[in-house]
């Protein structure tokens, strides 16, 4: 089985769910973050990290309702770490940094945490609020930081209900050219 196939697989099994709180699904989700990364004009590894942010979801339980999350279920760290065994490290550490990159953000604009979904909210609680300035210069002294911010901005855009992207299949060639040998 290709790697392109075991995606799909994970998306066709898991990818249907609503994407917690949002009005789309996650296979929704995914598509559209992909799609705001090719509008940004990101490299294709970071079109893939975008498409995969939230892989670590798909891979794992966690409980459909976001009223029934009590803890962070560190899917960025669970997603990473599985894109890894797959991909370099231009798709998989972007996707490890997303959440620390919302953080991040909150702790840097001021005007962020108004674009974020109540959902997002929700989970912000969970993962530890904003950066305080000692985690802020830890992250800008990441090597994929500012891709993770770019995933994150992505994140946020793509939860629009009902609009077009391409497909999942359309993106099995982009996942198959940057799968490792």
């Amino acid at each position: 089985m290709s790697i392109a196939d075991e995606i799909l697989g994970i998306f066709n099994r898991r990818g249907a769910g609503a994407y917690f709180g949002e009005d789309v699904s996650m296979t929704e989700h995914a598509l559209q973050a992909a799609y705001f990364a090719q509008a940004a004009v990101a490299p294709q590894p970071l079109v893939l990290a975008a498409l995969l942010h939230d892989i670590g979801h798909l891979i794992e339980d966690v409980p459909d309702d976001l009223a029934h999350w009590t803890s962070d279920a560190h899917h960025e760290q669970v997603g990473g770490h599985w894109l890894a065994k797959h991909f370099r490290p231009e798709v998989s550490e972007p996707v490890r940094l997303h959440v620390p990159a919302k953080r991040y953000l909150l702790a840097t604009d001021a005007k962020y945490f108004a674009k974020l979904s109540p959902a997002s909210v929700v989970t912000l609680k969970l993962q530890g609020g904003p950066m305080t300035e000692q985690e802020v210069a830890k992250f800008e002294a990441e090597r994929y930081g500012k891709d993770a911010v770019l995933i994150r901005q992505c994140d946020d855009q793509g939860k629009v209900a009902g609009l077009k992207t391409p497909g999942l299949a359309d993106y099995c060639s982009m996942i198959e050219a940057l799968a490792l040998a």
